[in-house]
C-alpha cells in the first residue's frame, strides 16, 4: 500500500521534511516513489510547498496521506482530508480500559 508521508531531512535541531509517496512497509528513510513537495517548520513563517495536482493524482490511484500530511493538505486548501485525520479520544480510551478491567 502506498502512503503520502513526511520524510525527515536536514541537520540536527533544524528539521526539514519532504512530502513523499512511499511504500508503507518500507522504512521512512528509504527511497520514495515520488517527491511531491517540502515542509520547513523551523522557518518563520513556516513554508509549505506541495504540488496539489500530483497529490490528487496519487490519492485517486489509492495512496493514503498520513494524518500529519492530511492536516498540511487541509491547510493548503485541499478538500476531503477530514477522513484521513486522526482524532484521538481520551475518554473513549479510558472507558475501554475500564471495561476491560
Amino acid at each position: 500500500m502506498l502512503v503520502i508521508r513526511l520524510q525527515r531531512t536536514g541537520r540536527q535541531n533544524l528539521a526539514t521534511y519532504r512530502v513523499v509517496v512511499a511504500e508503507k512497509s518500507k522504512a521512512v528513510k528509504k527511497q520514495a516513489v515520488e517527491v511531491l513537495g517540502y515542509y520547513l517548520p523551523t522557518q518563520t513563517p513556516k513554508k509549505i510547498e506541495i504540488n496539489l495536482e500530483k497529490v490528487q493524482e496519487w490519492i485517486s490511484k489509492g495512496a493514503q496521506p498520513s494524518s500529519t500530511v492530511a492536516s498540511l493538505l487541509k491547510r493548503q486548501g485541499l478538500d476531503g482530508m477530514e477522513k484521513y485525520l486522526d482524532k484521538p479520544n481520551k475518554t473513549a480510551a479510558k472507558k475501554k480500559a475500564e471495561a476491560a478491567a
